[in-house]
């Protein structure tokens, strides 16, 4: 199982087939993973200094739908749109999902994509509190910056996991090249 996992090559599973899809409809994608990601900004529970939202969920679900290149294009178009004064800002982890879901951690193997989701909501963790140290001290980022939102992390990535595997068995038919 470790060899499918981790393998090289084709993506192994891709819910939605956007790499087989028309730019155009590549485009859409990434203008609607933006939309996602921007509403699950305003989604949150207010907390002292950082409230819990649903963009890691959103990031993480990216990636493991769209595969790591237009995960990867669309969190970069997003953080193009924070960088322009849109306010849409909140981790970036999808490109690493994505490539994970590409080699097997997928809602064909649920607690992979668990895994996957974990892995992913870990890495904006680790960076928004690295960010956060810079401003209130390591071991205050630690206990309010981190600790607080283990929990909020293993639901979103339950959630995530959740999610994928009601994809998992859909297969668009491929309409034109892509990324």
């Amino acid at each position: 199982m470790t060899d499918i996992a981790f393998s090289s090559g084709k993506p192994s599973f891709s819910p939605l087939g956007l790499q087989d899809r028309s730019l155009g409809w590549q485009v859409g994608a990434v203008v609607l993973g933006t939309l996602f990601l921007a509403l699950a900004s305003y989604i949150e529970v207010p907390m002292v200094p950082v409230p819990v939202t649903m963009q890691t969920f959103a990031v993480t679900l990216i990636g493991a739908l769209y595969g790591w290149r237009l995960g990867a294009i669309t969190i970069s178009a997003w953080l193009v749109e924070g960088a322009v004064g849109f306010p849409v800002l909140a981790g970036g982890a999808a490109g690493m999902v994505g490539w994970l879901a590409e080699r097997g951690w997928n809602g064909n193997r649920v607690v992979l994509a668990f895994a996957a989701m974990l892995l992913g909501n870990l890495a904006c963790l680790v960076l928004g509190t690295a960010w956060l140290a810079v401003i209130i001290g390591a071991e205050k980022a630690i206990t309010f910056g981190f600790l607080p939102f283990l929990l909020g992390g293993l639901l979103k990535s339950a959630l995530g996991a959740a999610t994928l595997k009601l994809f998992s068995g859909y297969k668009p038919e491929p309409t034109g090249l892509g990324l």
